[in-house]
């Protein structure tokens, strides 16, 4: 990000010398890139926002889905121990049987606690994981809105350089607001 900052104060360095030309349409190029570039790094920095979203968000849910293993595990454990316990049942004296089957009780009723939250951190897992896909869709919209506005910014200093064309800074206000455009259809 650094390297674009960089780069956006570069291009208004340019702008500004050839606002000092003295040349009108050169002055509002000028501007027009000088715009540009405030509005590329805007954009550019919602990019890296949307990146670190992305990121932040999928490594909760890694981490949930992680918690929801151990909680399975934990459950596994309990079940096996219910079982051994309804064999312990099923093989003792009828006196040792009934103490047995209150012990497989107390594990299968804690398995079931167990299991209802493993199955809320999933579904806790599934959620963090969509929303960093919706951080990652924002962050791709957002790369292409900022590359088009980069663009733009190239095409007007073309302007200049070509002693007055007009062309080129009409496309680059094309490219602009189709940069523009796109940005917006990250947050719509």
């Amino acid at each position: 990000m650094e390297n674009e900052t960089l780069e956006h104060l570069e291009q208004a360095e340019h702008a500004e010398h050839a606002a000092h030309s003295g040349d009108s349409f050169a002055s509002k190029v000028s501007v027009t890139i000088a715009i540009l570039a405030v509005v590329a790094a805007t954009v550019g920095s919602l990019e890296t926002l949307e990146t670190a979203g992305a990121i932040s968000s999928k490594n909760s849910a890694v981490l949930l889905q992680s918690r929801a293993s151990d909680q399975w595990a934990f459950f596994q454990s309990k079940s096996l121990k219910k079982n051994l316990y309804e064999v312990a049942a099923l093989s003792a004296p009828q006196d040792k049987a009934q103490e047995f089957l209150n012990q497989a009780k107390r594990y299968d009723d804690e398995g079931k606690d167990i299991a209802n939250t493993a199955t809320k951190l999933e579904h806790e897992s599934h959620e963090m994981l969509h929303i960093g896909e919706h951080h990652e869709h924002r962050h791709h919209v957002l790369t292409f809105g900022v590359t088009l506005l980069h663009v733009s910014i190239a095409i007007a200093t073309i302007s200049i350089i070509a002693k007055g064309k007009k062309w080129p800074w009409y496309m680059a206000l094309l490219l602009a607001l189709g940069g523009l455009g796109i940005t917006a259809t990250a947050y719509i």
